[in-house]
């Protein structure tokens, strides 16, 4: 289990009836973070999904609605 700490920037959440949207950025001490990558659990800690954050940072995932939690982690330790 990775015990990553909180983000600098907490991701915005979009939510309609059917989808959320779930994004953001990945920073370290304040500065963009690309090539980390984010893990969307589920509300019992299932994994569901993976996406490497961009050079700027960003991810983004597209999910259900319901209760989501991220995990980032990058080369050399977690975020």
């Amino acid at each position: 289990m990775c015990a990553a700490p909180d983000q600098d920037t907490l991701p915005a959440l979009e939510v309609s009836a059917k989808e959320a949207v779930v994004h953001g950025f990945v920073t370290r001490s304040g500065s963009p973070l690309g090539g980390a990558y984010v893990r969307l659990l589920g509300d019992t800690g299932e994994f569901t999904a993976e996406v490497q954050s961009s050079s700027t940072g960003y991810f983004r995932f597209y999910a259900a609605s319901g209760d989501w939690t991220l995990r980032t982690l990058f080369r050399g330790g977690s975020v």
